[in-house]
């Protein structure tokens, strides 16, 4: 499994005179920016790569699965990410 630490050293490696503490701080900004963006409800899309968004989810009656009792569920916001053609194209 790849990680921020990999994604820093491949980043140092392909710009010269990066150190891969300015890649982590770079990657960094970037993940900031995708988080402000999504906490603001706004789309951040990244050509080739794909795009985040904020998914809205309803309250909704569900069961506690130990009791079996019906428990209301809050409604809630997730993150989606629809990849784009270039990323799914590259993984198939």
């Amino acid at each position: 499994m790849a990680g921020k630490a990999d994604l820093s050293d491949h980043l140092a490696g392909h710009i010269e005179g990066m150190t891969k503490k300015q890649a982590g701080e770079a990657i960094d900004a970037v993940f900031g920016y995708i988080q402000d963006a999504l906490a603001k409800e706004e789309r951040v899309q990244i050509p080739g790569f794909g795009t985040f968004s904020v998914s809205h989810r309803k309250a909704r009656q569900g069961l506690n699965p130990h009791t079996k009792e019906p428990m209301q569920i809050p409604a809630s916001n997730s993150v989606k990410f629809k990849p784009g053609k270039q990323l799914k194209d590259s993984v198939n």
